[in-house]
C-alpha cells in the first residue's frame, strides 16, 4: 500500500496548453506517492480526456479558468474537472469507426471504476474513480493487480 497520499486542486487557464501542464503535475505527484506506473498512466489519461472535453464542449468557470482536482488514497484515485457548464450533459458517445472524435468519455468509462457528473451553482464537475495500485514491499504489483492468463481450448 502507498505510504503517501496525494491531493491537489489546480486552477488552469481555459487553454489547450493546460492539458500538458495538468498531465505533468498529476503524473509527478502520483509517481512520487508511489502509485504503480500503469495506474498513473490510466489516471493521467482519464484526466486528459476530462480536461480536453471541458475545453472542447464547455465554458470556463466564472473566473475564466478550469479547476482540476485529484485525491489519492490507499484504495482509489479520484480525479475531477470543473468547468462553467455546457449546453449538453456529458455522456459517453458511441462513435462510428470513421468518426474523428467522440471517444473521450468512452475511454473514461472503460478505464474508471465509476464516473459521473455533479452540478453545483456555477460549475459542472465531471469526476472519475480508478482503483489505486501500489507495489508490494518488494516493489512488485500486488497480487490482485497481476493479470491471470487462462488457457483457452
Amino acid at each position: 500500500m502507498g505510504e503517501v497520499s496525494a491531493s491537489s486542486v489546480v486552477m488552469l487557464p481555459y487553454a489547450p496548453s493546460s492539458v500538458a501542464v495538468a498531465r505533468q503535475r498529476l503524473s509527478a505527484e502520483l509517481s512520487t506517492a508511489g502509485l504503480l506506473a500503469s495506474a498513473v498512466d490510466d489516471v493521467v489519461l482519464i484526466m486528459s480526456e476530462l480536461l480536453s472535453n471541458a475545453l472542447r464542449h464547455a465554458h470556463p468557470l466564472p473566473c475564466g479558468r478550469l479547476k482540476v482536482a485529484w485525491v489519492c488514497s490507499d484504495s482509489q484515485v479520484e480525479v475531477a474537472v470543473s468547468d462553467g457548464g455546457a449546453y449538453t450533459e456529458p455522456r459517453a458517445g458511441r462513435p462510428t469507426l470513421s468518426s474523428l472524435g467522440g471517444r473521450g468519455l468512452g475511454i473514461v468509462e472503460y478505464l474508471a471504476e465509476r464516473w459521473g457528473v455533479r452540478h453545483e451553482e456555477e460549475a459542472t464537475t465531471v469526476w472519475a474513480v480508478v482503483p489505486a495500485s501500489w507495489p508490494d514491499r518488494n516493489g512488485h504489483a500486488e497480487l490482485s493487480e497481476i493479470p491471470v492468463l487462462r488457457e483457452v481450448g
